[in-house]
């Protein structure tokens, strides 16, 4: 079994790291309303809401179902945002992925999400990655269009902040299967 708490993963300008509680303040500061308009989570309403959050991805990295990380950029260790891999060992696990709105419009998305799908097809079994997504969020599903990912859902629903989400889901195919 990969031991998910310990993988790093580096591309030019960023370090992929397992989320810790070293980040939790970074991560209540930064996932706000205007991060999340086009998601489904909220932001959280307090610091210890952060950490519960933190620890709950923590356990998801011990069992080996899920590997959530924290987008630090690599030259000044500037905490950038989170990108993760949920449902692994279920043949198609699925991306997520949001930055901090000072990292917006600097390819850090692409970057993390890619970097890590190359660090899955290496690592993993899987046939194929999903990417849900809010149609209106353009600099988003260009992430998932790049790496040669096609739309095969269409639904809405409804956030944790209560706004009506129309989403799509974009399954990328893995480029080597372990």
């Amino acid at each position: 079994m990969i031991r998910l708490h310990e993988v790093r993963i580096e591309t030019e300008r960023l370090l992929l790291m397992p989320t810790t509680q070293d980040y939790a303040e970074g991560f209540f500061n930064e996932f706000t309303a205007e991060v999340t308009a086009f998601m489904f989570p909220k932001p959280a309403e307090n610091l210890d809401e952060t950490r519960r959050f933190i620890a709950e991805s923590r356990r998801g990295l011990e069992a080996g179902t899920n590997l959530h990380m924290v987008i630090v950029d690599k030259t000044t260790a500037e905490f950038l945002g989170c990108v993760g891999l949920h449902d692994i060992g279920s043949g198609c696990p699925e991306f997520g992925v949001w930055l901090k709105i000072a990292a917006h419009g600097n390819g850090f998305g692409f970057e993390a999400v890619s970097a890590l799908k190359k660090w899955a097809d290496e690592n993993l079994k899987c046939e194929a990655y999903l990417y849900p997504v809010d149609s209106r969020n353009t600099p988003s599903k260009r992430i998932p269009q790049r790496l040669g990912g096609k739309i095969i859902r269409r639904y809405s629903e409804q956030s944790m902040s209560g706004k009506t989400l129309r989403m799509v889901t974009y399954r990328i195919p893995a480029d080597r299967c372990r």
